[in-house]
């Protein structure tokens, strides 16, 4: 018995082995036919008939390529977003609110974080509708069209001299308005932001399209920064304000045309969308670690941004007695931010995403801080000269988590099978505004606080807290975030991994090309 049962083991683990074998080699087999398939793909009839009309359309046949011109177009929309949101930041709440309308700094620092306790709610819940929009049109490019419009208006809305005399109707009508406009916004900017993964699929062409749009929203700041000064030559106070607000909101709706035209959606995204209820899919985001990281990181990042941005109108007017600086400061600012993009995008090109976010953060912060020794007395063109050395990190603080957040998207793809670009945009779109919100709030609390009040002359106390916060407080932020991104596990090497994953899943011929 005993030899028997001996060659019986024997027999037993050589089968197992030789079974391993095989399925080793089935497997080898297979990835080669993949690639074969792949290399095999002949354009589809379409194509050629295309390009005897003289359009072109990518691999797949089915959609357009990204030419800089589609990607420019695309761009506008975050032209219109961040016009909105930095003359919010930047001059509403800090400037128009306490100096025009005559609202108490602490009351104009709670109109934009009561509408971001709305957002809370209605940003995911808008990534959730985009997601699972069942029209012929698409699930995000539709709703480019209905929100157009309503966005417009209550931009306008916002910079009207509100018809009740007591503070506190005034407070609750600029905080209505504000609710309505962030509604509106969060009708366009989910499915703006959700459909970009869909239009870029690569590592590196989303990297591109996200400089683009970066592109966009500096061109958006520099929109913004022409607020004031267009109110002052329209007369200035508040019709001269309220002039400006309706020709900037009829600017900033009529892009929306243009950019559902040039965008365009993949079908193939749309057999997956997430079956889970949205609750359901809310915790799974939540829960996604890798997520997590990634959103502490934007948090912290954009409040950095805001915080500068709410700060620099009073840094120049309060600390360095400057007040008709502001607007050449930040010209020279945003300058610097869009001639370093070229250079961020050529600097991400072969490297890991979190090292270049962590290269262009602790450029900004460590060049923030030199602002809090810049004094009244400097020459301007001392001061001029820096402020560009600033602006030279700024773009990458915004730019890189946007794109980083694709990946996450695949990453959860792969794990679930299910596509949630909607919801993912919901939450960081969220905290793109919940960021802005925190940042001016947290400003114009402190202000309030050190006796920062209406009128050209403040206390030197409240000059000296401008002075620390605009150059101290952006870097505080900008480290937190660097330290927050260590170990970050979505490197270029690993996002590889799982196209590669994703693509032997769903099969050779429903792979999604690359642009």
């Amino acid at each position: 018995m005993e030899p028997a049962h001996r060659r019986a083991r024997a027999q037993r683990r050589l089968a197992h082995r030789l079974r391993a074998r095989l399925a080793r080699r089935d497997e080898v087999r297979d990835r080669r036919l993949d690639r074969a398939a792949r290399a095999r793909l002949r354009p589809l009839p379409g194509r050629r008939r295309a390009r005897r009309r003289g359009r072109r359309v990518n691999d797949a046949g089915r959609h357009p390529p990204l030419t800089p011109a589609r990607k420019s177009v695309y761009a506008l929309g975050d032209v219109t977003i961040n016009t909105s949101l930095a003359a919010l930041s930047l001059i509403y709440a800090s400037y128009f609110l306490p100096q025009v309308v005559d609202l108490r700094a602490a009351l104009a620092g709670l109109v934009p974080l009561i509408a971001r306790a709305l957002d809370a709610f209605a940003d995911p819940l808008m990534g959730r509708i985009s997601d699972r929009t069942p029209w012929r049109g698409g699930r995000r490019r539709p709703w480019f069209l209905i929100g157009a419009i309503p966005y417009g208006v209550s931009f306008w809305l916002l910079w009207v001299d509100a018809p009740f005399a007591s503070t506190e109707g005034r407070f609750a009508y600029y905080t209505a308005i504000y609710l309505v406009h962030a509604l509106s916004m969060t009708v366009l900017t989910v499915p703006y932001m959700a459909i970009l993964p869909e239009m870029a699929t690569d590592y590196d062409a989303r990297t591109s399209l996200n400089t683009y749009r970066t592109l966009g929203s500096l061109v958006g700041v520099f929109a913004a920064v022409a607020v004031r000064p267009v109110a002052e030559a329209l007369g200035g106070g508040k019709e001269g304000f309220a002039t400006a607000g309706a020709i900037f909101g009829v600017a900033m709706a009529l892009p929306w045309i243009a950019v559902h035209r040039v965008t365009f959606e993949r079908p193939e995204f749309r057999t997956r969308p997430s079956e889970q209820g949205h609750f359901e899919s809310l915790k799974v985001v939540f829960f996604h670690r890798t997520f997590l990281q990634l959103t502490l990181v934007y948090i912290m990042g954009r409040i950095a941004m805001d915080l500068a941005g709410a700060l620099l109108i009073l840094y120049t007017t309060f600390w360095l007695l400057r007040p008709d600086d502001f607007e050449l400061v930040m010209i020279l600012f945003l300058s610097s931010v869009v001639l370093a993009l070229p250079f961020w995008l050529r600097l991400s090109q072969g490297r890991d995403k979190a090292e270049v976010f962590t290269i262009g953060s602790l450029w900004w912060a460590v060049t923030s801080l030199g602002l809090v020794w810049i004094t009244p007395e400097w020459p301007r063109w001392v001061i001029f000269a820096y402020v560009p050395v600033v602006g030279v990190g700024y773009a990458v603080v915004d730019l890189m988590p946007w794109s980083m957040l694709g990946e996450v998207i695949d990453q959860d793809d792969l794990e679930t099978g299910e596509r949630r670009e909607g919801l993912y945009n919901g939450v960081f779109t969220f905290l793109r505004k919940l960021g802005g919100a925190l940042g001016v709030f947290l400003v114009m609390s402190i202000l309030d606080l050190v006796g920062y009040r209406k009128g050209a002359e403040q206390s030197e106390t409240a000059r000296e807290a401008i002075r620390w916060m605009t150059g101290a407080a952006p870097a505080f932020f900008l480290v937190a975030g660097v330290l927050l991104l260590r170990a970050y596990p979505l490197t270029r090497r690993r996002h590889e991994q799982i196209r590669d994953q994703l693509a032997l899943r769903d099969g050779a011929a429903q792979r999604v090309p690359a642009q």
